[in-house]
């Protein structure tokens, strides 16, 4: 069972930043996108930002854009997520995601962190 482990969330005040980091507990063979999710109370989860292996290509949310920077260790199956600039409408449950594979020969999957809270007061 491929755990991811978050840490860094928390409450800020409007403007201030926080550094969220997501790591697999046990080795995944092959990993093809890393990833930060949210979800807001009564709204559906977004795209925060994504970053790909190998290439290291970004993608981020529209609201995310200019402030927040995904990042990933070399060689190590941990993504970072800075966030600068915070609003009160950043707040959410910020959830890590993993896509693929345990195996040379398994199938690709997607692996989801339990979530870490940000919380940002105005």
């Amino acid at each position: 069972q491929v755990q991811l482990v978050e840490s860094g969330g928390g409450l800020v005040q409007t403007g201030g930043s926080l550094r969220l980091s997501c790591t697999t507990s046990t080795t995944i063979f092959s990993i093809v996108l890393m990833g930060w999710y949210r979800q807001a109370p009564g709204k559906e989860r977004e795209l925060v930002a994504t970053i790909l292996s190998g290439g290291g290509n970004t993608n981020y949310g529209d609201s995310v854009k200019g402030r927040f920077t995904i990042s990933r260790a070399s060689g190590e199956n941990t993504v970072y997520l800075q966030m600068n600039s915070l609003k009160p409408e950043d707040t959410a449950v910020y959830y890590c995601y993993v896509r693929g594979r345990r195996s040379f020969s398994g199938n690709l999957q997607n692996y989801w962190g339990q979530g870490t809270q940000v919380t940002v007061s105005s």
